[in-house]
C-alpha cells in the first residue's frame, strides 16, 4: 500500500511543479510560497478533522514535537528555495535538481537512521545523480 501512496506523491509533486510554474508568473516567490502553505495547512487540518485524529495531539511526545517542528522548518526552507528556483529557472531543470533530495535522503538515512546502503541503492544514487546532470547541463 505504501507504493500506491508514494506514486500518488510523485504524481501530485509533478502537478505541483507545473501548476506552480504557471501560477508564479508575476508573483513574488515568497508570497507564492505563503499562499501555497495556507492551502496545504487548510487541507492538512481538514484531513485531521475529517478522520477525527485531533484527539492525538496530547499524546505527542516532546521529542516528536521537536522533530516535527524541525521537519516543518526544513519543509518551509525547501519550499522557499524551490519556488524561487522555479520562478527564475526552467521547470525541466529545477525539478531534476530538486529530486537530488532522493540521493541526499538515502545518504542521511544511512548516516542517521542506520538504514542499509546496498550495492543496488548505491547504483540507484549514482544513476539519479548522473540523470540529473544530463538533464541540467
Amino acid at each position: 500500500m505504501w507504493l500506491v501512496f508514494a506514486l500518488g506523491s510523485a504524481v501530485f509533486a509533478a502537478l505541483t511543479s507545473i501548476l506552480a510554474k504557471v501560477g508564479i508568473d508575476g508573483v513574488n516567490s515568497n508570497l507564492a510560497t505563503a499562499i501555497r502553505t495556507v492551502v496545504v495547512l487548510a487541507m492538512a487540518w481538514g484531513m485531521v478533522f475529517l478522520t477525527n485524529s485531533q484527539g492525538g495531539i496530547g499524546a505527542i511526545s516532546r521529542k516528536s514535537w521537536l522533530f516535527l517542528i524541525l521537519s516543518g522548518l526544513a519543509t518551509g526552507a525547501s519550499w522557499l528555495c524551490y519556488y524561487r528556483a522555479l520562478q527564475i529557472g526552467e521547470a525541466s531543470k529545477v525539478v531534476p535538481v530538486d529530486k537530488l533530495s532522493v540521493v541526499i535522503t538515502l545518504v542521511l538515512a544511512f548516516v542517521f537512521l542506520h538504514e542499509k546502503f546496498t550495492v543496488k541503492s548505491l547504483i540507484g544514487c549514482l544513476l539519479i545523480a548522473a540523470g540529473t546532470l544530463l538533464m541540467v547541463l
